[in-house]
């Protein structure tokens, strides 16, 4: 992070401004990199997009907990706006929860979120989940929010309810965990799968304070304008990139396998006016190059005269 405060600072700040903090979903430094450039000030860690695109395996409890921060940190040594990273149910129990929470302030997030789904857990957007008892809950937060006193008191601790997904479940029941967790030391509620305009503006009105909203799956696609005037602080869209740089492989590989060597020649057209056109720029060659001159013997560089290659 290159401001003069915090990555959690920086993230309670823009929670507690006027403006609703819209943060797109990622699952590499690459991605992270893009989402500042192209403008938004805060980026959010899909568990779901590191499950699939890591390790190739569906959201069911499968990415451990160092796969995750690890991860967390390459994304935020890579950007200089604040990350939120999904931490699932904390890899654990309470005890578990804390070490979870530890490693994660050291990778250089500014907030995570933890669910009360039983392990193994599965995306919030897909039946079957069940979850922990309330006390059990409370308690995993308690431990994440003592160690976030100790380490860190700006880091974001953000408490996930799936209680509204499972079998039998209510709006009700999501409402009372979330105040639970909001006194056990939560800093937002995360009210997963609401599946209507009025069960947000419901559970922002009852529960209080910050509450993110994840806008996929069961629930509804709204605008952010909206959303800020339901009491929503936050909203993630945690799949929407994934998708689409899924849908560019798949059609890339798939004209790469018709058309061979000759879909380079026909892609470098489309990419002339595109603004990662200079691929070797955006991803940094000429800082690189700087640095060399600036820290580097003097004959290092007669490395680049008459060689043949991109010249940073």
């Amino acid at each position: 992070m290159s401001h003069s405060m915090g990555a959690a600072k920086v993230l309670r700040t823009q929670l507690a401004g006027d403006d609703i903090v819209v943060a797109p979903g990622c699952f590499n430094a690459m991605g992270a990199r893009i989402i500042e450039k192209t403008g938004f000030n805060t980026v959010y860690i899909s568990g779901y997009g590191v499950s699939v695109n890591h390790i190739g395996r569906p959201d069911v409890g499968l990415a451990t907990q160092t796969e995750m921060t690890d991860v967390a940190g390459k994304v935020a040594s890579a950007v200089s706006i604040p990350v939120i990273c999904d931490a699932d149910t904390g890899y654990g129990n309470a005890i578990n929860v804390m070490r979870t929470v530890e490693e994660f302030i050291k990778s250089g997030v500014a907030g995570i979120h933890l669910e009360d789904q039983i392990a193994p857990k599965r995306c919030g957007h897909v039946a079957g989940k069940q979850v922990i008892s309330i006390e059990e809950a409370a308690g995993k937060i308690r431990a994440a929010a003592r160690v976030r006193d100790e380490m860190d008191p700006d880091f974001v601790l953000i408490a996930r309810c799936d209680a509204r997904g499972v079998a039998g479940g209510s709006l009700d029941d999501a409402i009372t965990r979330l105040k639970a967790y909001r006194e056990a030391g939560a800093d937002v509620a995360f009210p997963e799968g609401l599946i209507s305009a009025e069960e947000i503006g419901q559970v922002c009105e009852a529960v209080g304070g910050g509450v993110l909203y994840n806008r996929t799956g069961v629930s509804p696609n709204l605008h952010a304008d909206e959303l800020q005037k339901l009491g929503i602080d936050i909203v993630i869209n945690p799949g929407g990139a994934m998708r689409a740089a899924t849908k560019s492989m798949w059609d890339y590989y798939t004209a790469f396998a018709a058309e061979d060597n000759a879909l380079e020649e026909r892609l470098k057209a489309e990419y002339k006016a595109h603004p990662l056109a200079d691929f070797h720029a955006f991803v940094g060659f000429p800082e690189i190059r700087e640095y060399e001159l600036e820290f580097l013997p003097e004959e290092e560089a007669d490395k680049y005269e008459g060689a043949i290659g991109f010249q940073p």
